[in-house]
């Protein structure tokens, strides 16, 4: 088991011990202020362009259409009355947790692309960015997160890729703790 798998599994386990709780009032107040579930199970697109199934907290409407928000014409509308709460302070990412446990994902790569964004998957892949798992944060996403173009953000991700190392992961680790703090670049 390598140095990041291994920093991911302990990370990612003890997170969701120390989470339950507030995950579990998190659900709650899903169910309490929507119809539907809690969780939302997205198709993304992992290591190899292969497509798992990724879970968060829904903070969309069930009958919100299935592309990235950045495509909506009024994403706001599509908000559960908690969704952009959620959003702003990344707590519907926290099931994800699962996810780097299983293996599927890491704490710190590229954020898996719904498995209908064609022209980043593309664009990944033409870069090799394919090739590494998806993060639960990543290095576009401390540097724009929603405000970036899909060109920008791949630019990124490949950036990530050559410069990847534990030193760097620590890096955008300690800068995504302040991002999400500050609730920056999200735009729904």
């Amino acid at each position: 088991m390598s140095l990041k798998r291994a920093f991911d599994v302990t990370v990612a386990s003890v997170a969701l011990l120390v989470f339950a709780v507030p995950m579990a009032i998190v659900a709650l107040a899903v169910r309490l202020t929507s119809p539907g579930p809690a969780l939302y199970w997205s198709d993304r697109v992992g290591r190899d362009n292969h497509l798992f199934s990724m879970p968060k907290f829904r903070t969309m409407r069930t009958d919100a259409p299935v592309v990235a928000t950045h495509l909506l014409t009024d994403a706001n509308r599509h908000l559960t009355p908690i969704g952009g709460f959620l959003r702003k302070t990344s707590l519907d990412e926290l099931p994800q947790l699962w996810c780097i446990v299983k293996g599927e994902m890491s704490l710190v790569g590229p954020r898996p692309a719904l498995f209908n964004q064609d022209d980043l998957v593309a664009a990944r892949t033409a870069l090799g960015v394919h090739r590494l798992a998806p993060g639960l944060t990543g290095w576009a996403q401390v540097n724009g997160r929603d405000e970036l173009t899909v060109t920008e953000k791949v630019a990124l991700d490949a950036e990530y890729r050559a410069r990847q190392s534990f030193s760097f992961d620590l890096r955008i680790l300690l800068m995504t703790a302040i991002k999400v703090t500050g609730a920056a670049g999200v735009s729904h």
